[in-house]
């Protein structure tokens, strides 16, 4: 094939995967690029529970997207508190300002903004927050505030979202037409708002199992390490190797529990399952999806490992589990066993399959993967990471 041939072909390609065509970015602050949404769950449990109530997140679809006022206003309803909704504002948000320097980054944002901005793409941050509460939490994180080129808070327009008001006021600070710029949401409002701004929007939703529920916007991905900008006519990542995308390395163990008994009985493939008590932040700060890493168990030694995390949706969990698969035969199990893991890189999201042998075949592709890739050297240093060594050497 001639390369004028290929270069149309690619060309054709682009065309049918590109949805817009778009020249700027628009992003949500609040559970899109930061985990405001679990640190808000975790003060909101120490809180109501002065009034003998128990926050258990039922509510957060009531709060996620919404100005502050609205959010106070549905929590002191919703749990009967003896407050009213500026007294309770009063109480909870110097709480909340307390945490504001600890809130992390969530996985991905990092890598956004510095590709955005590393190629001169316009952006603009936008939040139902008020602008000095914005300019807080952002001020930990290097490079954020240099990389935006009009920032605006929920205090300098008429209404929030769901009113396009404030992605308006973002497009004309940038001198740019409405219709040129993508969002990227975590809510509902968010999403209502970008759609009646005339925008183009991307949902990564914050809650749980709610996928379905933004039909208005254009894509729904599950995290922001699956953003494809190059649908958008955006500089595509270059950052992916052997189909795994590296991380910054995060720790997790514990003692091997039975899960499911469906591992080694339905899939044939025994799991490592570890109890997600105790692990609700860290779970709340990465995103449904197949990891892997390396698994050292205290009496046996150190391992290759593939890891899902989620509600794996083929068997409609009801609570987010972590799954590890260590790529090794054993002759027996070893509940009880201390297991600890170090995950280095990312394969991809959480899916649905429309047959068991469909999820057994992806389940043995992302092994595949994972074997290549901890060969390199990138993920392969890991294998020699104290937090492994520490755990063979605990019952020794």
């Amino acid at each position: 094939m001639s390369s004028k041939s290929t270069k149309i072909l690619l060309l054709m390609s682009v065309e049918r995967t590109l949805k817009k065509l778009v020249s700027g970015v628009i992003l949500d602050l609040d559970g899109t690029l930061l985990n405001t949404d679990g640190v808000v769950s975790e003060i909101l449990k120490a809180f109501i529970v002065k009034y003998g109530k128990q926050w258990d997140g039922r509510e957060a679809p009531k709060i996620v997207g919404k100005t502050p006022t609205e959010a106070a206003a549905a929590v002191v309803e919703d749990y009967g508190l003896p407050l009213s909704t500026d007294e309770f504002l009063s109480q909870f948000y110097p709480m909340l300002s307390d945490q504001w320097r600890n809130i992390k980054a969530l996985p991905g944002a990092n890598r956004l903004i510095n590709h955005l901005s590393g190629h001169g793409v316009p952006m603009a941050l936008v939040s139902n927050s008020s602008r000095s509460n914005i300019e807080t939490k952002i001020f930990h994180h290097q490079g954020w505030k240099e990389s935006f080129s009009a920032i605006v808070g929920g205090d300098e327009v008429k209404a929030g979202k769901p009113s396009p008001e404030i992605f308006l006021e973002a497009a004309k600070r940038l001198n740019m037409d409405p219709s040129s710029f993508l969002i990227i949401e975590d809510s509902i409002p968010g999403v209502t708002a970008g759609k009646a701004a005339g925008m183009a929007v991307v949902a990564v939703p914050s809650l749980a199992k709610q996928s379905h529920s933004y039909t208005s916007a254009d894509e729904v991905i599950t995290s922001l390490l699956d953003l494809q900008l190059e649908k958008w006519g955006l500089p595509a990542f270059q950052d992916r190797i052997e189909g795994t995308l590296s991380l910054e390395p995060w720790y997790i163990g514990g003692p091997v529990i039975k899960g499911f008994g469906r591992g080694s009985k339905v899939l044939g493939i025994p799991t490592a399952n570890l109890s997600p008590e105790g692990y609700s932040a860290l779970l709340s700060e990465h995103p449904t999806g197949v990891y892997f890493g390396w698994a050292g168990l205290s009496a046996r030694g150190v391992y290759k490992m593939v890891m899902s995390i989620g509600w794996n949706p083929y068997f409609n969990n009801t609570e987010k589990a972590i799954e590890p698969w260590l790529l090794h035969g054993f002759n027996e199990d070893f509940y009880g066993e201390e297991l600890h893991l170090v995950v280095a890189g990312y394969i991809r999201p959480e899916v649905n399959f429309s047959s068991l042998e469909a999820l057994i075949a992806k389940i043995h592709e992302d092994m595949k993967i994972a074997e290549r890739a901890l060969e390199l050297p990138q993920y392969l240093k890991y294998r020699d990471d104290p937090y492994l060594k520490i755990s063979l050497h605990q019952d020794n």
